[in-house]
């Protein structure tokens, strides 16, 4: 119990307002989650397949590149490679020596200094196609030494080429192996190639490499210098196995034509490899993996080589690369180091090139792996599989905070895994994918949002805008038929307008969240009564509407209505409770031979519904031509109401109230009667249904109140007497539901400086029984006031015996029609003496209404009925014939007018 207290406190802490929003849509949304799974299947493979284009064309290349550079700046230095040693050129030795290229010898003299230490490879990674005076037959003799490889540069024709000096042998020569990609970065190096004549080269890298691996492998007594001859025989043999670095061959071709080389297997880069697309794959390229971005091997500069400065163990057994770091040479290249925030770095060329050397030997000797890639299925599934996540995330998540919020971390988390991916290296694409997740969210979103511009959020049936559509096209399809004369049989169009009986009573009980539930199980009773053409929507908070199509008649429509009343029948059980509901339905039938419009025929059968409300609740009703006409009158009704009320076209008129003992008016009922411009003067049963029905009525018996007891201090001040001359006034069931009545009808009083107990309320009993504790509540609010109540039209509703004695009411009224049938049934005269009888045993006094005879007035007075209204003493009467009864009545012969 206290951790599921304390679990509660913690959620409410720590989630957001909104954060609670979006989980509560997400609950709603599930209902619908099963319906979404396709609609998320086709948008997601729809924008895979469009990125895939994309991806084809290359036009994600650019993005993908700068995308990977990020990954490789994230990527820990792994520090110089102890194997390696740079001797730099640098700009001092350059300005030292004031010319460049460097005299022969010089570099002479600084590969002698070198070849004292012993060296295992030398790479002279600087053009020396021309010699440069003095010194060429000393550079001439160190360039004939057996671990010494020289560079060439191949060009894109044989007029581009930079040849190597012409002491180096052709198996000590290699090609510039670095790959610029089209931004201008390097990431690629090139193993091998071949000109138009098929003579094939190798790379200047792995020259270097595969001679130090040899050298590494070879006993110290022997140096051999057959490494390339040896690599190019070595190609043109397979091995099922991978040997160590230093088994023989040291490197060759496997049965899938990639080149290994000791334990490396080098895959060949293709064209789409990664986050490439549209590169120039020719050759056998490798990914370069870059160990360090600014130090990937110890350095030394020129001059400390010349002047014997450095440790001889810096070079014995190491590979020594010679090549200049001096801007001004313009040796640097871009790395994906290169681009940052604060600097554009760029890397010389014999750095570069002791990165290349520096991986080849790692994965020769199976210390660090190459770079592998995805096979484009995989790359594709990859995409697919973040575009179906974000298309999950906008399906799920409805509030755009909290879909955002997911979308950052699900971007995020892939751009880690991506990061993690490269730092086993691997390259795998990014940029899709993230654009799968946005584009496919982006389009659940719009479907979303297209979706519920034409469907209801709680059941997921089509609103009435797309009901309406539906609707439409169905009519013209069959007016289309008819015109055609190909008309079926069954061409006959209904639509069913159904409204939940009691469904307000539910949502203001038990809350709008077990309303929704009552509609959705509604809905789900429904559809198991319609055919699989049939349409349902719901047109309305409460209301819902069914296309019927192919029917051969109105019965098939009767029969189905008939059908989904039965099935409302048994409870639906809401939170453990049984609830009980019935549901009203009007028909509207189309056939083809009509023109219809949506809007008419949904129009119509809203109009039937309206009927069956009204004549009998939960039956149906098919709609016939004359309610369309009946619905017109009553908007016309409700339009001249609210202009009677603005011009003031109301009256009152008012009916004597009469004392049967000694005929004397005691006071009057005021009725409202309505002066229409057009109509004359029209009674309230024509227009108060419709007041109520609008609340008009509340307006309209706040100046009924205002009105009379105006009247009433007028006659009060002209005919004084004891008691107090006294008005009813008459109170509709919207009034009493008014919080402020009370205080409403206070200001009137005191408006008026009247008493309120000359005042009486008169109720109905059917609007005292509606809510028994709240009618006691503000009856005693009234009665505080000192106003007298009344219950009027007794005997009409259902009140209960025990209740009626809690009522604080003065007086019962006896409906008119017990009081007419008095003399012709006993049973009348019977329940109007139990009424009367009753209303004195609890303390209250009578007044029988539609006294019209005297013989009616002379059973009364034997029931001892204390008061009298009918026409036998005065029909209603506009306030100045009221005033001249009252004057009549205090003259002499007044009583005897009355009374005889």
């Amino acid at each position: 119990m206290w951790k599921a207290f304390k679990q509660r406190v913690i959620s409410h802490w720590w989630q957001p307002r909104w954060w609670q929003q979006a989980n509560q849509a997400s609950a709603r949304a599930r209902s619908q989650f099963v319906p979404g799974l396709p609609t998320i299947a086709i948008a997601s493979l729809l924008v895979t397949g469009g990125l895939w284009g994309i991806k084809q064309l290359g036009w994600l290349q650019s993005l993908e590149l700068v995308t990977f550079d990020q990954m490789i700046r994230l990527q820990p230095d792994r520090g110089v490679d102890p194997r390696l040693l740079i001797v730099a050129i640098t700009e001092a030795d350059i300005s030292d020596r004031r010319k460049w290229p460097l005299p022969d010898q010089v570099i002479a003299q600084a590969l002698a200094n070198l070849q004292q230490h012993q060296p295992s490879t030398i790479g002279l990674d600087i053009f020396r196609d021309i010699s440069t005076a003095p010194g060429q037959q000393a550079l001439a003799k160190q360039l004939q030494q057996s671990n010494v490889f020289a560079i060439t540069y191949l060009g894109n024709n044989k007029s581009e080429r930079v040849s190597a000096p012409p002491q180096v042998p052709e198996e000590r020569i290699g090609f510039n192996d670095l790959l610029t990609d089209p931004d201008g970065v390097v990431r690629r190096s090139l193993m091998f190639t071949a000109d138009d004549s098929e003579t094939s080269f190798t790379s200047f890298s792995l020259q270097l490499a595969v001679d130090y691996l040899k050298r590494s492998c070879a006993p110290p007594q022997t140096a051999t210098s057959q490494s390339s001859q040896n690599s190019q025989n070595s190609q043109q043999q397979s091995v099922a196995s991978a040997p160590s670095p230093c088994s023989n061959p040291l490197e060759q071709l496997t049965k899938t034509e990639e080149y290994q080389l000791g334990k490396a297997i080098f895959p060949k880069l293709q064209a789409d490899s990664g986050g490439y697309q549209t590169i120039d794959a020719r050759g056998y390229q490798f990914l370069l993996r870059y160990r360090s971005a600014s130090q990937p091997a110890r350095q030394v500069t020129l001059q400390q080589v010349l002047q014997q400065q450095l440790d001889p163990s810096w070079v014995k057994n190491k590979i020594v690369l010679i090549g200049t770091t001096a801007n001004s040479v313009k040796d640097l290249i871009y790395t994906p180091y290169s681009k940052v925030a604060s600097e554009q770095r760029q890397m010389p060329g014999v750095m570069v090139h002791a990165q290349a050397v520096s991986q080849i030997l790692d994965a020769a000797n199976g210390d660090r792996s190459l770079f592998w890639f995805w096979p484009q299925w995989g790359e594709a599934l990859w995409i697919w599989g973040w575009a179906l996540t974000g298309g999950l995330l906008a399906w799920r998540l409805r509030h755009p905070l909290a879909l955002g919020l997911a979308s950052a971390i699900a971007i995020g988390s892939g751009f880690g895994v991506c990061c993690f991916i490269v730092a086993q290296v691997g390259w795998v694409p990014f940029v899709p994918p993230a654009l799968a997740l946005v584009m496919t969210g982006g389009a659940i979103v719009t479907y979303r949002a297209l979706y519920a511009s034409r469907h209801d959020t709680l059941t997921g049936l089509p609103n009435r805008t797309l009901f309406l559509k539906q609707l439409q096209r169905d009519l013209q399809r069959s007016q289309a038929n008819s015109e055609l004369g190909s008309t079926p049989a069954e061409a006959c169009l209904a639509v069913l307008f159904l409204d939940l009986d009691r469904f307000k009573v539910v949502n203001d009980t038990m809350g709008h969240q077990m309303g929704d539930r009552l509609l959705v199980n509604a809905t789900q009773r429904v559809r198991t009564c319609l055919r699989s053409h049939d349409l349902l929507a719901r047109v309305g908070g409460d209301e819902f509407a069914i296309l019927l199509r192919s029917l051969r008649d109105v019965h098939e429509a009767t029969a189905i209505a008939e059908q989904i009343q039965q099935v409302m029948i048994p409870p639906f059980r809401l939170n453990g409770q049984p609830v009980f509901t019935s549901v009203s339905i009007g028909i509207a039938l189309s056939e083809a031979e009509y023109n219809y419009q949506s809007e008419d025929l949904l129009r119509d059968a809203h109009t039937a519904l309206y009927r069956a409300k009204t004549s009998d609740k939960g039956g149906y009703e098919v709609f016939a031509s004359g309610m369309h006409l009946q619905v017109v009158q009553r908007f016309q009704l409700e339009a001249d109401l609210r202009r009677g009320l603005e011009r003031q076209e109301f009256q009152l008129h008012y009916q004597p109230i009469v004392s049967l003992a000694t005929g004397r008016i005691v006071g009057f009922e005021a009725l409202v009667r309505w002066r229409h411009p057009q109509e004359g003067l029209v009674f309230p049963a024509a227009f108060i249904p419709v007041a109520e029905e609008t609340g008009l009525i509340v307006a309209l018996g706040q100046w009924i109140l205002q009105e009379a007891c105006q009247q009433l201090r007028h006659w009060q001040d002209q005919f004084p007497s004891d008691p107090p001359l006294m008005i009813s006034i008459n109170l509709s069931g919207c009034q009493f539901a008014q919080p402020d009545l009370a205080a409403r009808i206070e200001k009137i009083l005191h408006t008026n400086g009247l008493d309120g107990h000359s005042v009486k309320l008169e109720i109905t009993e059917t609007v005292a029984m509606k809510d028994v504790e709240s009618t006691i509540g503000l009856l005693l609010q009234l009665r505080s006031l000192n106003l007298r109540l009344s219950i009027d039209d007794f005997g009409t509703g259902y009140s209960s015996l025990s209740y009626l004695h809690r009522f604080p009411v003065d007086t019962l009224k006896v409906d008119r029609s017990f009081v007419s049938r008095m003399s012709d049934t006993s049973e009348d005269a019977t329940i109007v003496q139990t009424i009367t009888m009753l209303g004195h045993t609890l303390g209250m006094d009578v007044i029988a209404e539609g006294v019209e005879t005297a013989a009616q007035r002379t059973k009364l007075q034997a029931l001892n009925c204390e008061y009298g209204q009918g026409y036998l003493f005065s029909k209603p009467l506009d306030p100045e014939g009221a005033t001249a009864l009252l004057a009549a009545q205090f003259q002499p012969w007044g009583t005897r007018y009355l009374t005889n």
